[in-house]
Order: C-alpha cells, then structure tokens, then sequence
C-alpha cells in the first residue's frame, strides 16, 4: 500500500505524518479498528472519490484508542478537526472533505481549520 508524508503548511510540524493512503473501499472500512495503538508521527490517510459531509464520515466502533481526526477537501484546505472518542458511533465534518487523516490526539493543536496541507509521497 502506498504511504504519504503529511505536511502542514501553514502551522508547519516538528516532522510529517507518516499515513498508509487508503483509496479502496476494504482498506478504508478496515482503518485502525482493533489496533493498540498508534507510533509517534503515524495516521490513516482515508481517501474519497469526490467531497462529500457523509461520505467522509467515520465510526469509532471496536477502536481501543481516540484520535485527532482532521478533513481536508481537494484544494487541501482543511475543514474540521475534531476529537474523536473511541467506541463512539460516528463524527461527521463540518464541510465536505475528500480526505480524512486519523493520527494521535496530540495532533489536536497542530491543525485548524483553513490550515494547507500538502501530500507528499513516501519512499
């Protein structure tokens, strides 16, 4: 599976995300559930087909661990960042989104809404 370096370029972090970039329906319903946990500078990069408020919807059912959730669109803008609390049974974005990095909830300060994001493919 194809991973990415998350940047943000507007509040730039000590170091990028590092994300599995999940654009099939498997790889996207699978997520973290059951996972223990995540490593230091470790997300999900949830991928869409197009922007959507529902479509980019999450659940938290069978995850042993919250997560800072943020949504960006395609003009990598972010649009919502929210707390996810686990076992909770969903978070929707406040605007449509394409993308949805998952990653650790010290990431809560580090991304706000309207912040640009950039992808950047790993080696």
């Amino acid at each position: 599976m194809q991973r990415v370096k998350i940047h943000n370029q507007t509040h730039p972090l000590p170091a990028p995300i590092l994300a599995p970039y999940c654009d099939t329906f498997l790889s996207r319903l699978r997520g973290l559930m059951f996972r223990k946990s995540l490593a230091q500078r470790e997300g999900l990069l949830l991928v869409e087909r197009a922007e959507s408020r529902v479509g980019a919807a999450i659940h938290m059912l069978f995850m042993n661990f919250d997560l800072c959730v943020v949504w960006i669109n395609t003009e990598m803008r972010v649009v919502d960042v929210q707390l996810a609390r686990k076992w909770q049974p969903s978070y929707t974005p406040a605007q449509p989104a394409r993308y949805t990095l998952e990653t650790r909830t010290e990431y809560l300060l580090e991304f706000h809404a309207g912040d640009l994001i950039r992808f950047e493919q790993a080696s």
